[in-house]
């Protein structure tokens, strides 16, 4: 992977959807914008308290997908990352500097909706439109 990911995954603004599945495969879908590429390697996602945190307590496989329409199915642009949970936490410096940082974004009342940090291995990117070629020829 490139900086280049990186860059197409922290462009703003964007939202993507991000899906766990909890211990028995059921599959859950959220549309989020907090997730954050820091190194070609790591995302990190801020988490309320609800079905998605509850799917990563039992299972840390995740995949987000940033989907970008075009004018036809083949036009449009985008990137799956799948990842692995390393960290979980629901208190501690990195928790308290990224709401601070995100009270500026999306505000203060946001922000109490946010219980947890989670930070994650990306293990695999592939293209929103798999048609045998790189994630590269899709964003």
């Amino acid at each position: 992977m490139s900086g280049k990911l990186v860059d197409y995954f922290n462009k703003q603004p964007r939202l993507g959807v991000f899906s766990t599945s909890n211990k028995d495969g059921l599959i859950d879908s959220a549309v989020y914008g907090s997730p954050q590429m820091i190194d070609e390697k790591t995302v990190i996602v801020a988490l309320g308290n609800g079905r998605t945190a509850a799917n990563l307590q039992e299972n840390p496989n995740a995949v987000y997908m940033i989907l970008e329409p075009g004018a036809g199915i083949h036009d449009w642009k985008g990137v799956r990352v799948y990842l692995r949970m390393k960290e979980y936490a629901t208190s501690g410096p990195q928790l308290d500097q990224w709401k601070v940082q995100a009270v500026k974004i999306i505000g203060e009342e946001a922000v109490e909706m946010i219980h947890a940090l989670a930070t994650f291995d990306v293990t695999e990117a592939r293209p929103l439109i798999d048609l045998g070629q790189g994630w590269e020829k899709s964003i």
